[in-house]
Order: C-alpha cells, then sequence, then structure tokens
C-alpha cells in the first residue's frame, strides 16, 4: 500500500495528541522526549523549523526508546532522507508535492502529507493515501470543515493541526473523520526555558486522557 497504514495508524491511533515540537535547544530533545512518554505522549513530531532539529531527531531516535520520534515540516525530498537517516519513525508534512510522494513510495518510513482541499484529498486519495495532515486546521475551516468532509470524501481520515489547544482539541476529537490531533500546547515555551519537565509530563497526560470518537 503507497502510504504504509499498516505502520502510521498504530502510532496515530496509540494516542490522542501528536506533540508538535519546534526544538531550539539541542539539550532539550531527549528531556522532552521522555517527559512527554512519561506522560502517555510517546508519538512525537519535531519538526524542521530549527538548525537543530534533524541532529535532535538522532538523539531521541537513538536514547529515548520508549519515544516514536516522527519528522514534522518536510518540504523537500532532502528534508525526507535527512529525517529518515536520523532515525524517524514517520515522516509528516504541511502539504504536498510530486517529488514527495515519489520519495515516500520508495522509503519504508510512512507518509503523512497535508491535504486540505477536495482537489488536494482527491487527488491524495488517488496515490493510495487515506490518512492525511490537515493543515492549518483552525484556520481553514475548523471542525465545520472537516465535518462537511466526512460524507463526499468518506473513508479519508486527518490529523488535523494549527490552532489546536486543550480548549478546543475535543470539538476535533468527536469527529468520525478525525484520528488525532497535533498540538504544541503540550511543550508550551515557557517550561521548555524552565526546563520544567515534570510540568510537561502533567500537560501529556492531561492531553493522553481526551477522549475521542
Amino acid at each position: 500500500m503507497a502510504q504504509k497504514t499498516d505502520k502510521l495508524l498504530p502510532i496515530l491511533e496509540g494516542q490522542p495528541v501528536i506533540p508538535v515540537l519546534k526544538i531550539d535547544r539541542l539539550a532539550d530533545a531527549v528531556p522532552l522526549a521522555r517527559a512527554l512518554a512519561e506522560g502517555g505522549l510517546p508519538a512525537i513530531e519535531i519538526t524542521l523549523r530549527t538548525p537543530d532539529a534533524v541532529d535532535a531527531i538522532r538523539l531521541v531516535a537513538e536514547e529515548v526508546p520508549e519515544a516514536l520520534v516522527g519528522a514534522g515540516t518536510i518540504l523537500s525530498t532532502r528534508n525526507f532522507e535527512h529525517a529518515v537517516d536520523a532515525g524517524a519513525h514517520f515522516i509528516v508534512s504541511p502539504g504536498t508535492t510530486q517529488e514527495l510522494l515519489d520519495c515516500a513510495r520508495m522509503s519504508d518510513i510512512p507518509f503523512l502529507p497535508g491535504g486540505i482541499t477536495p482537489s488536494e484529498i482527491m487527488s491524495l486519495r488517488e496515490e493510495g493515501y487515506s490518512v492525511l495532515k490537515f493543515f492549518p486546521a483552525e484556520q481553514a475551516g475548523g471542525t465545520a470543515f472537516l465535518k462537511s468532509l466526512a460524507s463526499p470524501l468518506a473513508g479519508i481520515r486527518f490529523c488535523p493541526t494549527g490552532g489546536i489547544s486543550l480548549a478546543n482539541a475535543h470539538e476535533y476529537l468527536s469527529l468520525p473523520n478525525v484520528v488525532c490531533v497535533g498540538g504544541s500546547w503540550v511543550a508550551p515555551d515557557e517550561l521548555l526555558k524552565a526546563k520544567d519537565w515534570s510540568g510537561i509530563a502533567a500537560l501529556a497526560r492531561q492531553a493522553a486522557r481526551l477522549p475521542r470518537k
């Protein structure tokens, strides 16, 4: 199967929230991953938005066996290959290009591409994809838009990310076409700066208990 859903779905279905992380200090990567896993969120997405992101993925993959580290903000085949070489368990992109789809087809690592419009979603469906990232979720229409896609695009499930917090996550998770949500609120900047790993573990426990459809 093109998407390798047999590898991807156990990751996404394993927890209601996938933490979306921006690692500004490499030294934070391992204790952050351990705190999130301790709180019940072992699958994490480290975004390639900082110079140390690939090294952070490598460190977590090597030193935190209880974590399932993925790579996000993958914009090119070079990003994809570097993330896989670093040990990423899954790859996430905010959108999709044919080059990324071709690269994913040749890789054993599952790919979660982004799709928002009906045309994008239909194109990905034709490529064999049934689980997509929906980004930026709130700005693109939020739960009302996702609800409207459920009937005409039955069989497609989404991981919405962007503008989601503890306050509105349950609204997304109640939708039948949402498999999980992505969010950064479980690792806020103020707790990262303070190295408050127990505080982050507590937020992870709270997120891990969120009910879903």
